[in-house]
Protein backbone atom coordinates (compact mmCIF):
# COMPACT_ATOMS: atom_id res chain seq x y z
CA UNK A 1 0.00 0.00 0.00
CA UNK A 2 1.04 3.21 -0.93
CA UNK A 3 -1.36 5.37 1.13
CA UNK A 4 -3.21 5.04 4.36
CA UNK A 5 -6.75 6.58 4.54
CA UNK A 6 -7.07 7.27 8.50
CA UNK A 7 -10.85 7.92 9.93
CA UNK A 8 -11.93 9.11 13.20
CA UNK A 9 -15.85 8.48 12.81
CA UNK A 10 -17.25 9.36 15.93
CA UNK A 11 -21.09 9.84 17.21
CA UNK A 12 -21.34 13.54 15.76
CA UNK A 13 -18.78 13.91 13.57
CA UNK A 14 -16.80 12.15 10.58
CA UNK A 15 -13.46 13.49 9.93
CA UNK A 16 -10.48 11.32 7.59
CA UNK A 17 -6.56 12.18 6.55
CA UNK A 18 -5.22 10.52 3.60
CA UNK A 19 -1.55 10.15 4.27
CA UNK A 20 0.99 8.79 2.02
CA UNK A 21 3.89 6.05 3.18
CA UNK A 22 6.29 8.02 5.32
CA UNK A 23 3.01 8.88 7.62
CA UNK A 24 2.80 12.27 6.37
CA UNK A 25 -0.44 14.22 6.30
CA UNK A 26 -1.31 15.03 2.75
CA UNK A 27 -4.88 16.43 2.77
CA UNK A 28 -7.84 16.33 5.43
CA UNK A 29 -11.73 15.84 5.20
CA UNK A 30 -14.01 16.74 7.77
CA UNK A 31 -17.94 16.15 7.40
CA UNK A 32 -21.10 15.77 9.94
CA UNK A 33 -22.36 12.51 9.61
CA UNK A 34 -21.68 11.17 12.60
CA UNK A 35 -22.62 7.94 13.16
CA UNK A 36 -25.82 8.92 15.09
CA UNK A 37 -26.69 10.47 11.49
CA UNK A 38 -26.05 7.35 9.41
CA UNK A 39 -28.97 4.76 9.32
CA UNK A 40 -28.16 1.12 9.28
CA UNK A 41 -27.12 -0.18 6.18
CA UNK A 42 -26.07 3.17 4.86
CA UNK A 43 -22.52 3.22 6.11
CA UNK A 44 -20.93 1.82 2.51
CA UNK A 45 -22.72 5.25 0.68
CA UNK A 46 -21.63 7.37 3.15
CA UNK A 47 -18.06 6.11 3.01
CA UNK A 48 -17.92 6.31 -0.46
CA UNK A 49 -19.47 9.83 -0.99
CA UNK A 50 -17.05 11.37 1.63
CA UNK A 51 -13.80 9.04 0.69
CA UNK A 52 -14.79 7.17 -2.23
CA UNK A 53 -12.06 8.69 -5.09
CA UNK A 54 -9.27 8.17 -2.43
CA UNK A 55 -9.84 4.45 -2.21
CA UNK A 56 -10.40 4.29 -5.72
CA UNK A 57 -6.75 4.25 -6.67
CA UNK A 58 -6.30 0.68 -5.47
CA UNK A 59 -3.25 1.28 -3.85
CA UNK A 60 -4.52 2.87 -0.03
CA UNK A 61 -5.31 1.34 2.85
CA UNK A 62 -7.72 2.48 5.48
CA UNK A 63 -7.56 1.83 9.15
CA UNK A 64 -11.40 3.95 10.96
CA UNK A 65 -11.47 4.42 14.89
CA UNK A 66 -14.35 5.89 17.26
CA UNK A 67 -17.64 4.65 17.63
CA UNK A 68 -17.85 3.53 13.63
CA UNK A 69 -16.68 0.50 15.45
CA UNK A 70 -19.51 0.21 18.34
CA UNK A 71 -23.17 -2.05 18.23
CA UNK A 72 -24.40 1.81 16.43
CA UNK A 73 -21.52 1.50 14.00
CA UNK A 74 -20.54 0.13 10.28
CA UNK A 75 -19.08 -3.32 11.85
CA UNK A 76 -18.83 -3.96 15.85
CA UNK A 77 -15.33 -4.26 16.50
CA UNK A 78 -14.09 -6.50 19.86
CA UNK A 79 -12.55 -4.80 22.88
CA UNK A 80 -9.42 -5.21 23.91
CA UNK A 81 -9.21 -5.94 27.92
CA UNK A 82 -6.04 -3.87 29.43
CA UNK A 83 -3.13 -4.08 29.98
CA UNK A 84 -3.00 -3.76 26.32
CA UNK A 85 -0.92 -2.41 23.22
CA UNK A 86 0.00 -2.49 19.94
CA UNK A 87 -0.12 -6.58 19.67
CA UNK A 88 -3.61 -6.88 20.94
CA UNK A 89 -5.30 -3.64 18.61
CA UNK A 90 -3.92 -6.12 15.23
CA UNK A 91 -4.83 -8.79 16.72
CA UNK A 92 -8.31 -8.07 16.98
CA UNK A 93 -8.69 -5.77 13.96
CA UNK A 94 -12.89 -5.74 12.59
CA UNK A 95 -12.25 -6.04 9.08
CA UNK A 96 -14.60 -4.45 6.51
CA UNK A 97 -12.84 -5.88 3.70
CA UNK A 98 -10.41 -8.01 3.87
CA UNK A 99 -6.84 -6.84 3.63
CA UNK A 100 -8.17 -3.45 2.78
CA UNK A 101 -10.56 -1.86 5.71
CA UNK A 102 -10.26 -2.26 8.86
CA UNK A 103 -11.48 -1.13 12.40
CA UNK A 104 -9.24 -0.46 15.34
CA UNK A 105 -10.88 -2.29 18.78
CA UNK A 106 -11.69 -0.64 21.49
CA UNK A 107 -10.51 -0.91 24.99
CA UNK A 108 -12.10 -2.55 28.06
CA UNK A 109 -10.90 -2.57 31.85
CA UNK A 110 -12.06 -3.01 35.56
CA UNK A 111 -11.85 -0.72 37.93
CA UNK A 112 -12.15 -1.52 41.96
CA UNK A 113 -16.09 -1.39 43.12
CA UNK A 114 -18.00 -2.19 46.27
CA UNK A 115 -16.53 -5.03 47.89
CA UNK A 116 -18.24 -7.97 48.75
CA UNK A 117 -21.14 -6.72 46.32
CA UNK A 118 -20.65 -9.84 43.53
CA UNK A 119 -21.40 -8.07 40.24
CA UNK A 120 -20.22 -4.54 41.59
CA UNK A 121 -17.28 -5.53 42.65
CA UNK A 122 -15.36 -4.94 39.79
CA UNK A 123 -16.58 -2.11 37.58
CA UNK A 124 -16.27 -1.81 33.60
CA UNK A 125 -15.22 0.46 31.74
CA UNK A 126 -14.71 1.09 27.65
CA UNK A 127 -13.49 3.71 25.02
CA UNK A 128 -13.67 3.55 21.87
CA UNK A 129 -11.55 5.88 19.44
CA UNK A 130 -9.74 7.50 22.86
CA UNK A 131 -6.96 4.57 22.40
CA UNK A 132 -5.81 5.44 18.79
CA UNK A 133 -5.17 9.30 20.19
CA UNK A 134 -3.48 7.70 23.07
CA UNK A 135 -0.65 6.02 20.83
CA UNK A 136 -1.12 8.61 18.90
CA UNK A 137 0.41 10.92 21.76
CA UNK A 138 2.84 8.34 23.07
CA UNK A 139 4.53 8.33 19.17
CA UNK A 140 4.33 11.99 18.44
CA UNK A 141 6.25 12.26 22.14
CA UNK A 142 8.22 9.50 21.86
CA UNK A 143 6.90 8.26 25.67
CA UNK A 144 6.28 5.08 26.86
CA UNK A 145 5.01 6.29 30.33
CA UNK A 146 2.64 9.10 30.78
CA UNK A 147 -1.14 9.54 32.60
CA UNK A 148 -2.91 11.05 29.09
CA UNK A 149 -6.37 12.72 29.71
CA UNK A 150 -8.71 13.00 26.94
CA UNK A 151 -11.31 15.88 27.96
CA UNK A 152 -14.68 15.83 26.20
CA UNK A 153 -17.88 14.74 26.98
CA UNK A 154 -16.99 11.73 28.94
CA UNK A 155 -13.49 12.52 29.74
CA UNK A 156 -10.70 9.87 30.03
CA UNK A 157 -8.01 9.00 32.19
CA UNK A 158 -5.58 6.80 30.99
CA UNK A 159 -2.41 5.50 32.27
CA UNK A 160 0.29 4.18 29.78
CA UNK A 161 3.31 2.05 30.91
CA UNK A 162 6.01 0.31 28.76
CA UNK A 163 3.80 1.59 26.03
CA UNK A 164 0.83 -0.59 26.84
CA UNK A 165 -2.57 1.04 28.32
CA UNK A 166 -3.10 -0.20 31.69
CA UNK A 167 -6.31 1.10 32.91
CA UNK A 168 -8.64 4.31 31.79
CA UNK A 169 -11.52 5.72 33.98
CA UNK A 170 -14.31 8.04 32.35
CA UNK A 171 -15.72 11.07 33.70
CA UNK A 172 -19.04 12.72 32.37
CA UNK A 173 -17.82 16.00 32.71
CA UNK A 174 -19.10 17.43 29.65
CA UNK A 175 -22.13 15.67 30.17
CA UNK A 176 -23.12 17.39 32.71
CA UNK A 177 -21.88 20.96 32.01
CA UNK A 178 -24.54 20.58 29.34
CA UNK A 179 -27.66 19.04 31.42
CA UNK A 180 -26.81 21.72 34.61
CA UNK A 181 -26.30 24.79 31.47
CA UNK A 182 -29.36 23.51 30.03
CA UNK A 183 -31.52 21.90 32.48
CA UNK A 184 -31.36 22.37 35.86
CA UNK A 185 -32.02 25.90 38.25
CA UNK A 186 -28.86 26.99 37.16
CA UNK A 187 -29.70 27.73 33.26
CA UNK A 188 -32.03 30.63 35.46
CA UNK A 189 -29.16 32.68 36.37
CA UNK A 190 -26.49 31.62 33.16
CA UNK A 191 -26.18 33.89 29.84
CA UNK A 192 -28.31 32.22 26.87
CA UNK A 193 -24.34 31.97 25.29
CA UNK A 194 -21.28 30.88 25.90
CA UNK A 195 -19.32 34.08 25.57
CA UNK A 196 -15.72 34.33 26.07
CA UNK A 197 -14.22 32.42 28.47
CA UNK A 198 -12.91 34.31 31.42
CA UNK A 199 -9.74 32.81 32.93
CA UNK A 200 -9.94 33.78 36.27
CA UNK A 201 -13.82 32.65 36.86
CA UNK A 202 -12.39 29.83 36.00
CA UNK A 203 -10.01 29.59 38.09
CA UNK A 204 -12.19 30.71 40.88
CA UNK A 205 -14.20 27.23 40.04
CA UNK A 206 -11.17 25.18 39.66
CA UNK A 207 -10.28 26.08 43.00
CA UNK A 208 -13.53 26.35 44.87
CA UNK A 209 -13.94 22.36 43.88
CA UNK A 210 -10.51 21.38 44.66
CA UNK A 211 -11.11 22.37 48.23
CA UNK A 212 -14.38 21.25 48.26
CA UNK A 213 -16.00 18.04 49.32
CA UNK A 214 -18.73 17.38 46.78
CA UNK A 215 -20.37 18.88 43.10
CA UNK A 216 -24.25 18.60 44.05
CA UNK A 217 -22.99 21.48 46.98
CA UNK A 218 -20.45 23.78 44.96
CA UNK A 219 -22.95 23.82 42.16
CA UNK A 220 -25.57 25.81 43.61
CA UNK A 221 -22.82 28.37 44.22
CA UNK A 222 -23.55 29.37 40.72
CA UNK A 223 -26.54 30.77 41.75
CA UNK A 224 -26.00 32.20 44.90
CA UNK A 225 -22.94 34.62 43.38
CA UNK A 226 -25.15 35.52 41.29
CA UNK A 227 -28.16 36.28 43.61
CA UNK A 228 -25.56 38.47 45.28
CA UNK A 229 -23.88 39.98 42.59
CA UNK A 230 -20.21 38.63 43.18
CA UNK A 231 -20.21 37.16 39.79
CA UNK A 232 -21.17 38.69 36.46
CA UNK A 233 -23.69 36.80 34.79
CA UNK A 234 -21.21 36.72 31.13
CA UNK A 235 -18.28 34.61 34.04
CA UNK A 236 -20.96 32.31 35.29
CA UNK A 237 -20.12 29.67 32.63
CA UNK A 238 -16.66 29.98 33.02
CA UNK A 239 -16.83 29.18 36.83
CA UNK A 240 -19.49 26.63 36.38
CA UNK A 241 -16.63 24.87 34.25
CA UNK A 242 -14.02 25.57 36.72
CA UNK A 243 -16.46 23.59 39.23
CA UNK A 244 -17.05 20.37 37.26
CA UNK A 245 -13.17 20.50 35.36
CA UNK A 246 -11.87 20.80 39.35
CA UNK A 247 -14.64 18.12 40.38
CA UNK A 248 -12.78 15.56 38.15
CA UNK A 249 -9.01 16.58 38.80
CA UNK A 250 -10.32 16.11 42.55
CA UNK A 251 -10.52 12.62 42.38
CA UNK A 252 -7.29 12.07 40.51
CA UNK A 253 -3.73 10.76 42.06
CA UNK A 254 -0.82 11.36 40.35
CA UNK A 255 1.95 8.96 39.23
CA UNK A 256 5.25 10.27 40.50
CA UNK A 257 7.75 10.04 37.39
CA UNK A 258 4.60 10.11 34.80
CA UNK A 259 4.45 12.92 32.16
CA UNK A 260 0.94 14.11 31.44
CA UNK A 261 -0.35 14.42 28.09
CA UNK A 262 -3.51 16.52 27.43
CA UNK A 263 -5.57 15.63 24.16
CA UNK A 264 -8.20 16.84 22.84
CA UNK A 265 -9.13 20.44 21.42
CA UNK A 266 -7.53 23.51 21.58
CA UNK A 267 -10.27 25.32 23.76
CA UNK A 268 -11.11 22.59 25.77
CA UNK A 269 -7.16 21.29 26.37
CA UNK A 270 -6.02 24.39 27.47
CA UNK A 271 -8.81 24.75 30.28
CA UNK A 272 -7.14 21.40 31.72
CA UNK A 273 -4.02 22.46 31.65
CA UNK A 274 -4.79 25.70 33.66
CA UNK A 275 -7.09 23.37 36.38
CA UNK A 276 -3.78 21.02 36.47
CA UNK A 277 -1.14 23.75 37.06
CA UNK A 278 -3.92 24.95 39.73
CA UNK A 279 -2.87 21.29 41.21
CA UNK A 280 0.64 21.98 40.71
CA UNK A 281 1.36 19.73 37.69
CA UNK A 282 2.25 21.15 34.24
CA UNK A 283 0.98 18.81 31.34
CA UNK A 284 1.83 19.14 27.34
CA UNK A 285 -1.37 19.27 24.89
CA UNK A 286 -1.72 17.97 22.02
CA UNK A 287 -4.49 18.04 19.52
CA UNK A 288 -6.02 16.59 16.24
CA UNK A 289 -2.94 15.32 14.68
CA UNK A 290 -3.01 12.62 17.84
CA UNK A 291 -5.98 10.64 15.83
CA UNK A 292 -3.39 10.70 12.87
CA UNK A 293 -0.51 9.58 14.89
CA UNK A 294 -2.33 6.92 16.00
CA UNK A 295 -3.81 5.15 13.27
CA UNK A 296 -0.47 5.38 11.41
CA UNK A 297 1.46 3.66 14.07
CA UNK A 298 -0.95 0.90 14.16
CA UNK A 299 -0.94 0.44 10.20
CA UNK A 300 2.90 0.14 9.84
CA UNK A 301 2.25 -3.01 12.07
CA UNK A 302 -0.05 -4.46 9.16
CA UNK A 303 0.79 -3.50 5.85
CA UNK A 304 3.60 -0.33 5.91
Amino acid sequence: MNYLLAVDWGSSSLRGARMDATGSVLEERSFGRGILTVAPGEFPSVFAACFGDWMDTGDTFCLMSGMVGSKQGWLEAPYCACPAGFDEVTAKLAWVEAGRVAIVPGFSCELSGLPGAGHLQRIPEVMRGEETQIFGALQLLDLQQALVVLPGTHSKWARVHAGRIQSFSTFMTGEFFGLLRQHSILSRTLPAGEGEFDAGAFEQGVSLALGADSLLHTAFSVRTLSLFDRLPAAALPSYLSGLLIGEELRAQTWPGNADVVIVGSEALSRRYQIALALRGVSARRLGAQASWAGLWAIAKKICF
